[in-house]
């Protein structure tokens, strides 16, 4: 890290957090060199184009989400470290997360000292993975032949059952996630299939019962 100018990506929908964690960054690191994006396609976009050492990932940025992100790049560019950024505690979407390949995951609310020591962690080629996701990930392991209901769904599909048990209708979905009302309605309907629920109580008790939202 001392002789070339680290690159990182930092994607996140909201220009005064992508502001503060360039700064962070630029104070602890140096050298470095901070790329932004505001969403999933400029984060495509942006890896196309250059070659970056890591990328700083929010996990719910507008329209394509995180999660769908970092399948695409585990894909397109499989030795890219991908750290998850999300405003939300470890729960079960750091397991999933690291699952699809991502190199660590670490929740906003945490002190930008940490953020700090899984950025320098990830650079160094290395995962960040905190005692609470690891106690996540060994119960994941111990559970792998009774496998929770949600694990069964895509992460679009994940996505809108969060949203569904966060309160949005399937209009307000449809428009946050840039897709058609119909289309919505399809993953409403395999939600139903795949978890065996016929209501969006019952999606909303689940999501809360094992922590899926706050």
């Amino acid at each position: 890290m001392k002789d070339s100018p680290k690159k990182i990506l930092v994607a996140d929908d909201h220009d005064i957090v992508r502001k503060g964690l360039r700064e962070t960054l630029e104070d602890e690191i140096p050298k470095v060199i901070i790329g932004e994006a505001e969403n999933g396609a400029q984060v495509i976009e942006q890896v196309a184009k250059q070659k970056w050492d890591m990328v700083l990932l929010d996990i719910n940025m507008e329209g394509r989400s995180g999660l769908d992100v970092l399948e695409d790049l585990r894909r397109s560019h499989p030795k890219l470290p991908v750290l998850i950024l999300s405003m939300y505690p470890e729960d079960e979407l750091a397991v999933r997360a690291l699952k699809q390949g991502a190199a660590g995951y670490i929740s906003k609310r945490r002190a930008s000292e940490e953020l700090v020591v899984a950025v320098k962690k990830v650079l160094a080629g290395g995962r960040y993975i905190t005692s609470t996701v690891a106690e996540k990930l060994a119960a994941n392991l111990q559970r792998e032949t009774e496998q929770p209901l949600h694990e069964s769904l895509s992460n679009r599909e994940f996505q809108v059952m969060r949203m569904i048990a966060m309160g949005s209708s399937l209009k307000e979905i449809a428009a946050e996630l840039s897709i058609s009302a119909k289309t919505v309605g399809t993953y409403h309907t395999r939600l139903f299939q795949k978890m065996g629920m016929n209501s969006d109580i019952e999606l909303t008790r689940y999501a809360l019962a094992n922590k899926l939202v706050d």
